[in-house]
């Protein structure tokens, strides 16, 4: 038996709302898929996919108990990597547009960069970024130099 390939596929962030979550990532232009799935909203995300998922079910799902956890920063931020400064500020004008909060405008980084960060309508934050180092394939995969 061989061993697993270590990958990430599948995100989901729990949410408060799940119409008013899967409106938000639609406006993004996150492309949703699955559409015949209840109680759940699934969106291609480059080779990654991400989903939302009502918290308290997501909760019951891994036999936690749910502690009020919305609104407060959870030591996670998700990526949106950009191939330059105008799509990070692109991206961040259509994550306000959408409704999200932007606790930090985007601005140059001390690793060469520029990034900014946006927080989904359940508080998930969401780092916007232009990063010269590491360059995107031509279907959007981040390739993280040797």
């Amino acid at each position: 038996m061989s061993e697993p390939q270590a990958l990430l596929s599948l995100v989901t962030l729990g949410v408060a709302n799940l119409k008013r979550s899967i409106d938000f990532y639609e406006k993004l232009g996150f492309r949703r898929k699955a559409q015949g799935a209840e109680g759940v909203g699934f969106f291609q995300a480059g080779a990654c996919a991400i989903a939302v998922f009502p918290s308290e079910e997501l909760a019951k799902d891994a036999n936690v108990a749910l502690e009020g956890m919305a609104g407060t920063f959870r030591g996670v931020a998700l990526a949106w990597n950009c191939r330059s400064e105008g799509e990070v500020d692109a991206a961040i004008a259509r994550a306000r547009g959408a409704g999200a909060t932007v606790p930090k405008a985007a601005q140059k980084t001390f690793w060469g960069g520029y990034a900014g960060y946006f927080a989904d309508l359940d508080g998930h934050f969401w780092e916007v970024a232009y990063n010269p180092g590491f360059p995107l394939s031509d279907d959007g995969r981040l390739l993280i130099p040797d």
